[in-house]
């Protein structure tokens, strides 16, 4: 079977979508024969070196420019795939519109609908596209994949796909050095977010309950922000620059695989404020390093976090404040949540995903052969 997936979310800083394909096809290719291709475009940015060993795949790079490519390719379905990379049975987009073929199986990923809920919140292409075309390509693709049964459940009701057609491929939860052997309360951890800074994540909303707890609880850990800014981040990164955030604030930029598990030694508590998620990785790290964690009580965060997670309403002010108050000043109830969460991550596999993204390739295929028959 000869499988071309976009590989563009993982080209530059590995951030939600580009982790999830970069680890989901490093875990198929350990497991499978096919003839594996990534496929990446830039004008700029250029594939690692050792990539094609890292991921056990070909390499197949334009100097295309991103945005360039989509539009024709969104809304022109073209160039096919087989113009830029060859023959070949799959393609298989990292986002939820078709990568155009003229002969192969076409699937798509879909982690969330939050393009169609929240559009005055997305940008670029994404706005632009994904709610006019999404549902359509979404009907005419072979296979979805989606990494929760809350996201594939999305997909069924919301953009009418029959759910023989979605397939969860859940992410695998990290093999950490060190972590991850027990639970971890530092008595000088901080609290951590992890996530790009933008408005669908809450940061607002985390800081506001952040400088409450400063004044409620005495010895308050400072709060750590990890993740890329978007220029909505604008106003929280001028506003820890002032009293009472300034010092006890820190935003990191973009953390770097090398330099992850050292970011989660340093938490006392991992924090998901976020108004939604399709899966939410940064909770599946914190609980597989043996972190309590705090999440919002939307998108996929419940099922991922489980019993393990301290969920709260982030649209009710006091709640997150009351969380953090919770976990910090209780260490029995914030060790048994990190219990529960290693116990939870243990779960998670990519082998057992890469397994169901063989079946949805293989399926996907007939699909297209009985569609051509028609």
């Amino acid at each position: 079977m000869r499988i071309l997936v976009d590989y563009r979310a993982a080209l530059r800083a590995r951030t939600g979508v580009g982790a999830y394909i970069h680890e989901l096809l490093r875990a198929y290719t350990a497991s499978y024969p096919d003839d594996m291709t990534v496929f990446t475009s830039s004008w700029k940015d250029r594939p690692a070196p050792d990539l094609a060993r890292e991921l056990g795949a070909t390499v197949v790079d334009r100097r295309i420019p991103v945005r360039l490519l989509n539009l024709l390719w969104h809304r022109a379905e073209w160039p096919p795939a087989e113009t830029l990379a060859g023959p070949v049975d799959v393609v298989h987009s990292a986002h939820p519109l078709l990568m155009p073929s003229r002969t192969a199986a076409q699937v798509v990923t879909i982690h969330d609908l939050f393009f169609l809920t929240h559009p005055d919140r997305t940008q670029a292409e994404i706005r632009r596209d994904y709610p006019a075309l999404a549902a359509a390509h979404a009907r005419r693709a072979d296979a979805i994949i989606t990494s929760t049964q809350h996201g594939k459940d999305l997909v069924r009701t919301t953009l009418g796909v029959e759910p023989d057609r979605i397939y969860v491929c859940g992410p695998g939860a990290p093999v950490w050095r060190s972590l991850g052997k027990t639970t971890r309360q530092p008595a000088n951890g901080v609290i951590l977010f992890v996530g790009t800074l933008e408005p669908r994540k809450n940061v607002g909303g985390l800081l506001d309950a952040y400088e409450t707890l400063l004044g409620r609880v005495r010895d308050a850990p400072d709060l750590v922000l990890a993740g890329q800014a978007t220029a909505a981040a604008a106003p929280w990164l001028a506003r820890i620059r002032h009293a009472p955030l300034a010092g006890r604030v820190t935003h990191l930029g973009y953390v770097p695989d090398a330099e992850r598990e050292a970011l989660y030694a340093r938490a006392r508590v991992l924090v998901l404020p976020s108004h939604d998620e399709g899966f939410g990785l940064p909770v599946l790290e914190a609980m597989s390093a043996g972190i309590p964690v705090i999440a919002s009580r939307r998108g996929a965060l419940p099922e991922v976090a489980g019993d393990a997670g301290l969920l709260f309403d982030p649209d009710q002010p006091g709640a997150l404040v009351a969380a953090l108050e919770h976990l910090l000043t209780d260490p029995v109830e914030a060790t048994a949540r990190a219990e529960a969460g290693l116990a939870r991550a243990a779960a998670f596999s990519w082998t057992a995903s890469a397994g169901t993204l063989r079946r949805a390739y293989i399926e996907s295929i007939e699909r297209r052969r009985r569609r051509a028959d028609q």
